[in-house]
């Protein structure tokens, strides 16, 4: 009887549709509900924090997307507003282009004549019908053209190898300078090494001004190192950048000098491959511009007290002497010509510009505008950076038919898009411009800048905070293209 009891309330309990109480299966359910409900809330929550999440993610994608095609559209503008195709790469050696007269619209500085031809420190003379250039290269490289506009070619070297002289970079001389005195073409080079002072100046000769037939006279003087390097201005100065000036009486003098106590005048004996006064160690010099107030500290480890020396940095070099009635006027490169890594560099006007002073007389003193003695860190400054011309310097003057032409070299910037650092520090990066002075007896105007800076990339145009509408940088009124 109790078994079958047992059997009815099993299979009862087998039909019921819930299963059967049992002592404590009332908190069992409880806890079996609120672990349910937990679990319902806890899905709820992760499925409101997934759809939180997607709608930021959709967010962001638009945001970016957004972002990308504005950023497209200002490249695009960009590069439409400042991209340049080269005249020349469209036209014949013998065409005539013609160049907007008078100062830019957008930069306030006389439209220069480009060209295609990669120099540093450039030196040319006319001949004929025929134009040669003297360059920094293995040397001294020579070029022939039969227009300043080129296309020009590469016929040899000035020394056929290295200088004589045994000191610097003596297997490619810098910053040479050719001039025609009489029958004969001199060229004046200097051998050194960057950012020191143990520097010389040498002369080779030559009946004609293409290579194959010059002698290498050697050293004219030098400074640093050397004998006759403790003769005063030698004892203070850098012996490069040679200029050599012949005056109406036919007295010729070399101007050099670069850095430390700026340019320096001395004057030349009579067979012009000499210095008038070096054997007796009282040299006849005179000191023609400085810049006393600007020190630059030299990065570079100093490896003797001539070079990495950190009181040299007074930037001033490449002077150019020229005369036009009734003035001397003494051009020269003002800031740094190379090595524009740092951004700031490149934006606060410390790179290379061509300044000039004049002078009633050949030795000097030369002054600006205002009557500032450019030993005192005078200069009219006459061209400088704008538009896609950046540091423009190493310059030099020559005389044809129609005037005087002031050429000098350049770094072009790349369009936009290509410009996300700015110059480039390579020196093959230069190009040769020219600008033509017509003859005036007015000194410079300022002009200001309206338009955009130069050789700024888009990077630094985009988080620039610097007030264009505050930099004024005069051009050459007398200045008009060719």
């Amino acid at each position: 009887m109790h078994g079958s009891s047992r059997l009815r309330d099993a299979e009862s309990a087998t039909l019921l549709p819930w299963p059967v109480p049992r002592p404590g299966g009332k908190g069992r359910r409880r806890s079996s509900s609120r672990s349910r409900s937990r679990s319902r809330d806890s899905s709820s929550s992760r499925s409101r924090l997934s759809s939180i999440a997607i709608r930021r993610l959709t967010l962001s994608r638009r945001r970016f997307l957004k972002m990308a095609i504005l950023l497209a559209v200002l490249l695009l503008v960009s590069l439409a507003y400042s991209a340049r195709i080269r005249p020349s790469l469209f036209r014949g050696a013998n065409d005539t282009v013609f160049h907007e007269d008078g100062p830019s619209r957008t930069d306030g500085y006389a439209r220069a004549h480009g060209t295609d031809f990669l120099i540093h420190d450039p030196s040319i003379v006319q001949v004929g019908d025929t134009f040669y250039s003297y360059s920094v290269a293995p040397g001294i490289a020579v070029h022939e053209s039969s227009s300043l506009d080129g296309p020009w070619t590469q016929t040899g070297s000035v020394l056929g190898g290295n200088s004589v002289i045994t000191k610097g970079d003596n297997k490619a001389p810098w910053a040479p300078n050719t001039v025609q005195i009489g029958d004969k073409f001199y060229c004046y080079y200097a051998v050194s090494n960057a950012g020191c002072r143990d520097s010389a100046i040498g002369v080779a000769s030559s009946n004609s001004p293409g290579p194959g037939d010059w002698t290498d006279h050697g050293l004219i003087l030098q400074s640093g190192t050397g004998d006759d390097s403790d003769t005063f201005p030698m004892d203070q100065s850098n012996a490069i950048d040679a200029n050599v000036f012949v005056d109406f009486d036919n007295s010729a003098y070399l101007i050099f000098g670069s850095f430390w106590t700026g340019i320096w005048q001395v004057k030349l004996d009579d067979d012009l491959v000499s210095v008038e006064g070096n054997d007796t160690k009282s040299l006849s010099s005179s000191h023609l511009a400085a810049e006393p107030g600007k020190v630059w500290r030299s990065s570079r480890k100093a490896a003797s007290p001539v070079c990495g020396d950190p009181t040299g940095g007074h930037p001033i070099e490449g002077a150019f002497l020229a005369y036009q009635e009734p003035y001397y006027y003494l051009w020269y490169s003002w800031g740094r010509c190379c090595e524009f890594k740092d951004p700031k560099m490149r934006t606060n006007g410390q790179e290379y510009r061509i300044r000039v002073g004049r002078s009633d007389n050949v030795r000097g003193p030369f002054v600006d505008k205002q009557g500032n003695d450019l030993v005192d860190g005078g200069g009219e400054t006459v061209y400088a950076s704008n538009g896609d011309v950046f540091a423009p310097g190493g310059q030099g003057i020559m005389s044809d038919l129609t005037g005087d032409i002031l050429y000098y070299h350049y770094r072009e910037c790349p369009p936009y898009p290509f410009r996300l650092h700015g110059p480039t520090n390579d020196m093959s990066s230069q190009f040769l411009h020219q600008l033509r002075i017509r003859p005036s007896k007015t000194w410079m105007e300022p002009a200001g800048i309206r338009g955009r800076l130069a050789c700024r990339s888009l990077l630094e145009y985009l988080h620039s905070d610097l007030d264009i509408s505050r930099i004024y940088p005069p051009y050459l009124d007398s200045i008009h293209t060719a």
